[in-house]
């Protein structure tokens, strides 16, 4: 028998009173964002911290800073009064030796030249190119800005990897957690774009929310991708429907900070506010009734 929805929603809210905190906010790259005051500084910021999000959290934030640092405490100014030629000289010596992974200094130096285009375009910002026209999926504007960076920025495997297309099946994390960001009005999210539709946001999809979602059957898909992302955010939304991605900041730190063993053991996780609907190791959970 599957678990009732009532039971399911008491112990997905129990999980957010207890990572939802402070704590837990400091070892997410959202923290880093959340350090500039002005909230087009902020919309930078979380621009490098999102598709940069990989990989171990501390070192991964560590390099995020180590990326924004050269652009001092006004980032979106910093970018906007440099000619193209000076940002990419700029750049080129004081991120000499930077890297996270698969993205280098050249990589990031083009990522921070596509804001300052588009910032150019709108005159404020991302959310225009972002915002789907009227009935339109918001997926075919982040398919339309993903097609135009993949032709302006260099082809790079880093480039590559920060530019998975929507409507290709790419489960989209790095985009979907900057969208969740921007658009998101609810803690611990920036809520800055006050155009682009919150309630058609799909949840930022990693390794840690596509393992615990199965454990508690909000997906029976094995493999992470824009299916299994759209089918979890519609198991929410049958939970919160105005708010369904309140849930996934709680469901990715319980991975990330790695309190989830992937194995349900009585003496590992009964202090777990999901052991009680968690199915870790076996097929018997069953989906949300509709």
């Amino acid at each position: 028998m599957g678990t009732s929805r009532a039971t399911l929603k008491a112990r997905l809210d129990g999980l957010c009173e207890r990572y939802d905190t402070a704590g837990a906010l400091a070892k997410d790259p959202l923290s880093v964002a959340l350090a500039y005051d002005a909230p087009l500084d902020q919309e930078v910021a979380a621009f490098v911290a999102a598709h940069l999000a990989y990989g171990r959290v501390a070192p991964m934030i560590r390099a995020v800073q180590a990326a924004l640092a050269p652009l001092g405490r006004e980032p979106a100014a910093w970018l906007r009064e440099r000619s193209e030629a000076e940002l990419g000289r700029s750049l080129n010596g004081s991120l000499a030796g930077w890297a996270w992974r698969f993205h280098t200094a050249d990589d990031l130096a083009a990522w921070l030249l596509a804001w300052k285009r588009l910032d150019a375009q709108s005159g404020s910002g991302l959310e225009a190119h972002l915002q789907p026209q009227p009935s339109e999926d918001p997926d075919l504007a982040l398919s339309r800005l993903v097609q135009r960076l993949r032709t302006e920025l260099p082809d790079s495997y880093g480039s590559r990897f920060s530019l998975p297309d929507p409507l290709e099946g790419a489960a989209c994390k790095r985009w979907r957690m900057f969208l969740r960001w921007m658009v998101r009005p609810g803690w611990p999210d920036l809520g800055l774009w006050t155009r682009y539709p919150a309630h058609q946001l799909v949840i930022p999809l990693d390794t840690h929310v596509a393992r615990v979602s199965r454990f508690i059957g909000l997906t029976r898909r094995a493999t992470p991708d824009g299916r299994m992302a759209r089918e979890i955010t519609e198991a929410l939304r049958r939970l919160d429907p105005v708010d369904p991605l309140r849930y996934d900041f709680a469901l990715s730190h319980l991975g990330i900070l790695g309190d989830c063993p992937g194995v349900r053991h009585r003496s590992t996780c009964a202090e777990c506010p999901l052991y009680t609907v968690c199915r870790a190791g076996s097929e018997s959970a069953a989906r949300i009734p509709r």
